[in-house]
């Protein structure tokens, strides 16, 4: 298989995007041998030239040898006009011939200013996978250079006619990598691409949703297993908005309150969303004291009082929808269930490999059970190092095409050195090409005990955070910030881009962490950074991170 540059077309494939080119690069991919390098601007953001490597140029092919193909590609309907081949944009008629020989000579005059006059050897070829040409002969380019739909396929054997392999390893192949590498400015639009990815994982994580509301027994008790990333939360949505058109009432709870804050900014009016501990604190207000929030017990008080009481007519609703089920009581299922009307549909969504908390699972015995064992968000390479290294066995299947993002480790040495490496990962996380809101600082601790969760700023990175408090809306009012700090707990349910997990440190990898390194490992969309105590890389096993004393 050919090397492609730069990488990530695979996941661009996914989403649709230039698909014919796309599909070309597919097909050299797969066509030429190992030691040949394909360069392409196919699905990198570039204001000058679009998606073209260098003026007209779609594709570049270099030889072992150095000598170098360049590729331009044309698809839909041309036109076989006198003066050869032409393509109409916007009305107005463009020569293909003109367009490929300017962009030839211009690469081979760059390449000489940029080396001191010496000769790239460059060959061209017309690729047309949807036109038929019908008069080779007057198309203005040598026929044998041209690949219409007649020979699409033989696309890879015809670019190995035209550039044979040649002299291996010769300093014209150097010198050639290094010049197509700075025309093609390798700086990835890393926002583009990563609205892509969020695109590709809504989009295929989308099926639970499709065929999960597909199913019809009674009574309707639904009980699904899911991966992160099996796209639970989107089933939930879709369920709320379903029940909603229908003229119903759902009622959407769970355990994590960013979480209901989130949900409750998606669904349409006709519901509710809440946490369990607010569902329990409105359905009793005015009809039992309220909680002191100053005793430790004030949790228990509202949970006891809610259960005691029986539900009156506005708290009934035609559809349970419990998420991050893994988290709750056992004692909060049956107070649940009694909200529910006599023909209720109730769905419990959960993932035992997210419990963060020392809970025995709710029994749901006689429910129809759901599994969805696919992640669809995290990318390939860091669900292989959570199914080696930190949760092995585990019965999870990537679903995700991103790959070989790296996953970086910095490993700190006391608690001392914590804010440092932090504020290195940041830094990484930034020179990636990811912009701050797209970073998440997730840390493995808890607020309360997080040696970080008081900081407004590390170096020059300026946190936003939860401040604990509440606008009249019942909003959340986050600290004014260029990226988010928060917990584990509080980040469970949400994801972002790239995710710096810090703050990761444990006497023994037992199953409390096994569990918050899933949780956390898994919210990355496209890549993961490491922040780890010492004794805890030792416990992972993980090689080649970089300590503060190394570059």
């Amino acid at each position: 298989m050919a090397r492609i540059v730069p990488h990530g077309w695979r996941e661009a494939a996914a989403t649709g995007a230039a698909a014919r080119e796309i599909e070309t690069l597919s097909r050299l991919a797969d066509g030429l041998p190992d030691d040949y390098t394909v360069y392409h601007g196919v699905h990198w953001t570039r204001l000058d030239q679009g998606a073209s490597v260098y003026g007209e140029i779609d594709f570049v092919v270099v030889a072992p040898s150095g000598r170098t193909l360049l590729i331009e590609q044309k698809s839909g309907f041309l036109q076989e006009t006198a003066d050869g081949l032409a393509k109409t944009y916007g009305g107005r008629s463009r020569s293909v011939v003109v367009g490929l020989a300017a962009s030839a000579q211009a690469v081979q005059e760059r390449f000489a200013t940029d080396h001191d006059g010496a000769v790239l050897p460059v060959e061209t070829l017309f690729f047309c996978p949807d036109y038929r040409v019908r008069q080779p002969a007057v198309a203005g380019i040598e026929p044998s250079r041209i690949v219409d739909a007649s020979r699409r396929s033989q696309l890879a054997q015809i670019v190995l006619q035209v550039l044979p392999p040649g002299e291996e390893g010769s300093p014209l192949a150097g010198r050639a990598h290094r010049f197509f590498r700075a025309v093609l400015e390798l700086t990835p639009e890393v926002g583009a691409i990563a609205t892509q990815v969020e695109t590709l994982y809504t989009r295929l994580s989308g099926g639970l949703a499709e065929w999960g509301r597909r199913l019809e027994f009674e009574p309707f008790r639904l009980h699904v297993t899911g991966t992160a990333g099996s796209g639970k939360t989107q089933l939930a949505l879709a369920v709320y908005q379903d029940t909603v058109a229908a003229g119903l009432r759902p009622l959407y709870v769970c355990y994590n309150r960013p979480l209901a804050d989130h949900m409750a900014t998606l669904v349409p009016p006709g519901g509710e969303v809440f946490t369990y501990h607010q569902l329990c604190e409105r359905a009793t207000r005015g009809r039992v004291p309220g909680p002191d929030f100053s005793q430790r017990d004030a949790f228990g008080q509202l949970e006891r009082a809610f259960a005691e009481l029986p539900p009156a007519e506005p708290w009934q609703f035609d559809a349970l929808l419990v998420d991050e089920g893994q988290d709750f009581d056992p004692a909060w299922r049956d107070p649940l269930l009694r909200l529910l009307r006599a023909d209720g549909r109730a769905w419990w969504l959960e993932d035992p490999l997210q419990r963060l908390y020392a809970r025995e699972p709710v029994s749901l015995t006689g429910w129809v059970r759901l599994r969805a064992d696919t992640n669809y968000r995290t990318p390939q390479d860091v669900l292989e190092l959570v199914k080696n290294r930190i949760a092995p066995g585990v019965p999870v299947l990537s679903g995700s095409p991103v790959s070989g993002s790296g996953v970086e480790t910095f490993v700190y040495d006391s608690p001392a050195e914590l804010q440092e490496a932090t504020k290195r990962a940041i830094t990484a996380a930034v020179s990636h090409g990811f912009k701050r809101s797209q970073v998440g600082v997730i840390t493995f601790r808890g607020r309360e005990s997080s040696a970080l969760a008081g900081l407004k700023q590390l170096g020059p990175h300026r946190f936003t955070t939860f401040t604990g408090r509440y606008d009249l809306l019942g909003n959340p009012e986050y600290s004014d910030g260029d990226l988010l700090l928060d917990s584990v707990y509080r980040f469970k349910g949400r994801s972002a881009p790239c995710v710096v997990f810090t703050e990761v440190d444990f006497e023994a990898l037992d199953e409390t962490a096994r569990h918050k390194l899933f949780v956390g490992a898994t919210r990355a969309s496209m890549k993961l950074i490491l922040v780890v105590s010492q004794r805890a890389a030792d416990a992972l096993g993980l090689e080649g991170a970089r300590s503060l004393g190394k570059a």
